[in-house]
């Protein structure tokens, strides 16, 4: 886990060993100082000495400069190596995520992984910048200051060494039980994300079935949970002040009780009891500083760890080591294809599938919910790798080719539409960047959304709202499927992409593609029968198995499966005439 976080300082060493160095500067001016006073009050004060008085007292002053100095030093460069650090494992995080094939984000939840690049980046940010400073400060100047009480009276010294091992004991009882709940309060962090994203995801559903008071009540249910755990941990951890002041006060007791005896014996002067007390303070303090490092380390250690799971995740999904970035054609050709989310060969989504597609085609693919449409065609672009068998796109194998080359060839529309926030144009660019203005108004016009937008007040500059939220479904649909034309694809996937337009604006985008790109392979899952009898071959999935292949005329002579669904849409239709 360390060497894993220890790669994200990269840029940020400097400030990072710049730190501990100034850190350790300041302890020593910090540690001088009391000597110098102990030495100001009796060699200059109690001798009426003023001329030492000046001399001492401007090296002081000039003590307490260079300690402000190299304090202030130290801080900056804490705070530069810290918040750079977070920032690279904000950076190397989202980009490891950008790598993650469908399985890897299936492992870690939505949710889970905002809370990690926040919550548990914020952690190991000030767990950090006390690990650079006062992990550093605290040790050198508990060491400082004891190596100067030796020196001013050896025999008082001892008495802080009877406390050291109190204090190391109550620290490790305190920190064995507040890091489980630590580590539990974290992964309630993800469900409370996960309940506020859900929330304002439907906003609208949850308005239209009147439920805010039950998602008020479960937030309500979470918060509280992650409420009663920090009160939990917070308990357990506010013992560590009482405990330190009890070693403290007790110190400054018992070397006050020696002390004066020492003083009226002549065996220490008024200077050196002055500065064992500062002595006795920087100690103790120190051993409180270092507690509450080891406090935060311990909340930050649940957080580093959930971190290191994102930066460590194997990634399923690999590159050969001379892959192909070229793509001939769109022939596609499932051999004996079986497949698992779970990689298990006894709970298989798929089995048994062999089919071959000519480049060109148009292709139905029927089914019921669950016949496992949409993971057949998510195979083709390797946003999941078969169980058994292969794919070969081109007469290659899917794993032959660069996968960023592969899925450049295969223009996805899924089931959720996606838009981001921005214009139109901003938007169907994620299908080609370079695209011109004429290449986006010809890829709307073969989804047939050119009209509506036309209508648009801003025409193609209309901002789009965040998930798309100010167009309808059927236009977000057909803005979707122009954003795929625009990668001129060699396969182009409709996963039931256009379920939210008309029969007759959806016969009109199946024309458009027949006519504008007969080249292209297009594959259309579709729960009407009128969106795939047209194409050159319907396969009919059940269970996750090929049922039939067919032409529309084939299998509605010949196909329990296609002729229910046909006759029972049928029938729908003319009740609704």
């Amino acid at each position: 886990m360390i060497k894993t976080l220890a790669k994200c300082v990269r840029e940020y060493k400097l400030a990072s060993i710049l730190t501990p160095i100034f850190v350790v500067l300041e302890v020593v001016m910090e540690v001088v100082v009391p000597y110098l006073m102990a030495s100001l009050i009796d060699n200059g004060i109690k001798k009426g000495d003023i001329g030492y008085i000046w001399q001492m007292g401007l090296i002081i002053l000039a003590a307490a400069f260079l300690a402000l100095a190299f304090g202030a030093l130290s801080g900056r460069f804490a705070a530069v190596a810290s918040a750079g650090f977070a920032k690279n494992l904000r950076h190397d995080m989202f980009y490891q995520i950008q790598n993650f094939s469908f399985a890897n984000i299936d492992k870690f939840s939505t949710s889970s992984l905002v809370t990690r690049m926040t919550t548990d980046v914020t952690n190991v940010q000030n767990a950090y910048q006390m690990m650079i400073r006062v992990a550093f400060r605290a040790p050198f100047m508990m060491i400082f200051a004891m190596i100067m009480s030796f020196n001013v009276n050896a025999s008082l010294s001892w008495t802080f060494v009877v406390f050291i091992p109190i204090i190391a004991i109550a620290l490790y009882i305190i920190i064995r039980f507040a890091h489980p709940v630590f580590t539990r309060v974290f992964k309630t962090y993800d469900k409370l994300n996960n309940v506020v994203q859900e929330n304002l995801h439907g906003i609208r559903v949850v308005k239209s079935f009147v439920r805010e008071e039950h998602e008020v009540a479960k937030f309500g249910k979470i918060s509280d949970s992650i409420y009663k755990d920090f009160s939990k941990a917070e308990r357990t951890i506010a013992f560590n002040m009482p405990v330190m002041q009890i070693c403290v006060y007790a110190c400054i007791l018992i070397i006050s009780w020696f002390a004066a005896q020492l003083i009226a014996y002549g065996d220490m002067t008024q200077g050196e009891l002055t500065s064992m007390f500062t002595y006795i303070m920087q100690i103790l303090m120190s051993l409180m500083f270092i507690s509450m490092t080891m406090v935060m380390i311990t909340m930050s250690k649940a957080s580093a760890d959930r971190i290191s799971e994102v930066l460590n995740e194997e990634i399923d999904l690999k590159n050969t080591e001379t892959p192909l970035d070229k793509i001939p054609n769109g022939e596609i050709t499932f051999d004996n294809v079986s497949f698992s989310y779970a990689k298990d060969k006894n709970k298989l989504c798929l089995k048994d599938i062999n089919i071959n597609i000519k480049s060109g085609e148009t292709v139905g693919i029927i089914g019921g919910t669950g016949s496992s449409k949409s993971t057949f065609v998510q195979l083709i672009p390797r946003l999941y790798d078969t169980t058994e068998g292969n794919i070969y796109v081109g007469g290659i194998n899917v794993k032959e080719y660069d996968i960023n080359a592969l899925r450049d060839s295969v223009a996805m529309v899924l089931q959720k539409n996606v838009l981001f926030s921005g214009t139109i144009k901003e938007n169907l660019r994620w299908g080609n960047e370079n695209a011109s203005d004429d290449e986006l108004v010809r890829a709307c016009k073969l989804a047939q959304a050119d009209d509506f937008i036309q209508r648009m007040p801003d025409k193609y500059d209309t901002y789009i709202e965040q998930g798309g939220t100010n167009v309808s479904g059927g236009q977000r649909q057909r803005l979707c499927i122009a954003r795929a034309l625009l990668k001129k694809p060699k396969i182009l996937i409709l996963d039931d992409s256009t379920s939210a337009v008309d029969t007759k604006t959806d016969a009109l985008i199946r024309k458009a593609f027949a006519e504008e790109i007969p080249d292209t392979t297009k594959i259309i899952i579709a729960q009407r029968i009128s969106s795939v009898q047209d194409a050159d071959k319907i396969i009919v999935l059940d269970g996750g198995t090929i049922n039939a292949v067919g032409t529309h005329d084939e299998l509605l002579k010949n196909n329990a499966i296609y002729q229910e669904v046909y006759y029972s849409q049928q029938k729908g239709s003319a009740d609704n005439e």
